[in-house]
């Protein structure tokens, strides 16, 4: 029955569709004239660790191509489904293509096969676009680095994954950054995690996003690729956490206060 279910609807795998049809979209750049360098954003820092309900995913608002800022209000956190969120460090074209496939392989799964991808078929598929990717990023115009964050609703539990640009997947299970700033963001997370008031898994919300908003602050005081927080133009770092819940974003409104709280001295 299953056999004949599959003939019917297919694998479900949304990916081998659009190679089948012809729609495939990471596909090699051609026509790019040798050693003419392209102004091409990129998207940088981004960061994500485990906290007492689930996890926190944090990035920067900025974008840079070379040495100019392109804008400041980039964001680099994107859901997936319900459950499931993606941060991005790279060109943010690229990425936001990837994050709308997998968008729609997800959905396409469950509707085709009549259930949810499982949590172990979500982390390859992120990592099966990156290394279709491969070519782009080795032509230096299509790279991502990023982080994949899901809570499965069966298992009970948040699942944190970094992967590389060759589409490498490593389960994290503290914490985890990327992007230009991410040296001084993991220094200061293992320093935390390991003697700070508690370990990350144990922090409670509040102090989860105002460790956050301190990171990227920290960060973009030794890299110029990262945005600074901005509350005269209400430009703000993007956090959303996962929990059992599904993904939520902390609004603009709320984290004017975070960052109040976040940056006293008291």
């Amino acid at each position: 029955m299953i056999e004949n279910f599959e003939k019917i609807h297919g694998s479900g795998d949304f990916l081998d569709l659009l190679k089948r049809s012809g729609h495939y979209p990471q596909q090699v750049l051609s026509g790019i004239p040798e050693n003419k360098a392209l102004e091409i954003p990129q998207g940088t820092t981004v960061l994500a660790f485990h906290y007492k309900d689930g996890i926190i995913v944090a990035g920067d608002r900025r974008a840079t191509a070379g040495n100019a800022i392109m804008y400041d209000r980039c964001d680099k956190v994107i859901p997936i489904d319900n459950y499931s969120l993606m941060a991005i460090a790279g060109v943010p074209a690229t990425a936001f293509e990837m994050a709308r496939v997998l968008s729609h392989n997800f959905e396409y799964y469950r509707r085709s096969q009549l259930r949810a991808m499982s949590t172990e078929g979500k982390v390859r598929a992120l990592s099966k676009l990156l290394k279709d990717n491969v070519a782009m990023a080795l032509q230096g115009v299509g790279g991502v680095s990023p982080l994949f964050a899901i809570y499965d609703p069966q298992q009970d539990s948040a699942f944190l994954y970094f992967y590389d640009m060759l589409g490498a997947e490593f389960k994290i299970l503290t914490h985890v950054a990327t992007g230009s700033g991410s040296p001084m963001i993991k220094g200061v997370l293992e320093h935390e995690n390991l003697w700070g008031t508690s370990p990350l898994k144990d922090r409670s919300e509040g102090e989860a996003t105002s460790l956050s908003i301190r990171l990227l602050q920290t960060a973009a005081q030794f890299d110029s690729a990262t945005g600074q927080s901005r509350p005269d133009d209400k430009i703000y770092p993007t956090i959303a956490k996962i929990t059992k819940n599904g993904y939520q974003f902390i609004s603009d409104d709320e984290m004017t206060d975070i960052y109040k709280s976040s940056m006293s001295r008291s």
